[in-house]
């Protein structure tokens, strides 16, 4: 019996990138494309009609742009969409990380007019092919709330008896779906002095760059790539995040940027930051790891759990994948497992009642 072919449909107004997205999805005989369109409302009317399996999606297009077209497809039609957009214009980074919060699931930078060999089109198949295996959902702000439980239950863990003393580092991690899972904790983390947030998100590199300004907007904090140095103890406190290509570790008082081999390939790796953090501060120390593929992160916050910290794993209800959180949950890395709309408050909940008196 023939299997089935991965149905896609190809959203982009330039005809030459177009084609040649085509051409390199022809070359893979598992993939079909069913459907092309040069503009957003095309997008959403094919997406409704064919019902594919994956749509690649352009940022900037005419008549409705990328970013509404995917607020739409994935409240009305949900479908695994994967972003081919250029990683260059400022502007259009900030739509593709609004797109990603709004429910796509991974976005792949544009092919350059100098790539001519084919390894660009293997990488347009391979993302197409594992955003294909991603069970999207009506946008994933819409089922936050429902806190059912995780159907993965959180082990006993080895780990030392929880601290009641202040807490002045969280440590967050996030993969799939990170953008918007980062936006919604941040914003229930209260700014005050002496409380450094420390995050790891898995991004390519060329769409990196801009993602910290872009959490500066979307929440009430000023967000900002570690540079190395700083103070791991700080009184003015902040939040800074690992740049693309760099593992971001506590080393005793500072932090540091390393280039040292990827882990669960990745660089940065959530596990590094969560380990190293562990070592440093401990006790002192919250965590949460948030929706993600794969299982980067899940031994760094059982490290982190046993080191006496406060942890915390996503739960499934709310996670976009259901990866790297249930990873931790079956290793007993958890504290708590909790939905999205909770993590943020909880992490709150804990800095005001493990305060130092006035």
């Amino acid at each position: 019996m023939t299997a089935r072919k991965l149905r896609v449909v190809v959203v982009e107004d330039s005809l030459t990138v177009r084609r040649r997205i085509c051409e390199a999805l022809a070359t893979d005989a598992t993939i079909e494309v069913v459907g092309e369109a040069d503009n957003g409302q095309r997008a959403i009317d094919l997406c409704q009609r064919l019902r594919p399996d994956v749509m690649t999606l352009d940022m900037i297009l005419p008549i409705m742009s990328g970013l509404s077209a995917t607020e739409y497809i994935m409240a009305h039609c949900p479908t695994p969409i994967l972003i081919v957009s250029a990683s260059t214009n400022r502007g259009e980074l900030f739509k593709t990380y609004d797109a990603l919060a709004a429910g796509a699931v991974d976005v792949l930078d544009k092919p350059r007019g100098d790539q001519l060999d084919d390894d660009w089109d293997r990488r347009l198949v391979a993302a197409v092919r594992l955003v294909a295996k991603i069970k999207v959902i009506t946008h994933p702000r819409a089922r936050l709330m429902l806190g059912r439980p995780p159907s993965v239950p959180s082990l006993a863990a080895r780990d030392a008896a929880p601290s009641t003393g202040p807490v002045s580092l969280i440590a967050l991690g996030a993969s799939t779906g990170g953008p918007s899972a980062l936006v919604s904790v941040l914003r229930d983390l209260p700014r005050q002095a002496g409380l450094l947030v420390l995050l790891v998100l898995h991004i390519d590199e060329p769409f990196g760059s801009a993602f910290a300004e872009w959490l500066s907007e979307q929440t009430p904090h000023a967000v900002r790539f570690a540079q190395g140095g700083e103070p791991a103890v700080s009184e003015a406190g902040g939040v800074l995040m690992a740049p693309p290509g760099r593992h971001l570790v506590v080393d005793g008082a500072r932090l540091r940027l390393t280039l040292e081999p990827e882990r669960h390939s990745c660089r940065p790796s959530i596990d590094t930051l969560f380990e190293s953090v562990a070592l440093a501060a401990g006790p002192r120390s919250a965590a949460a790891l948030l929706t993600g593929m794969g299982r980067d992160g899940a031994a760094g916050l059982l490290a982190l759990r046993q080191a006496g910290s406060f942890t915390i794993a996503q739960d499934e209800e709310s996670s976009v994948v259901f990866g790297m959180p249930r990873e931790a949950a079956l290793l007993g890395a958890a504290t708590r497992v909790l939905p999205l709309a909770d993590i943020g408050r909880c992490l709150a909940d804990t800095i005001k009642a493990r305060a130092r008196p006035a």
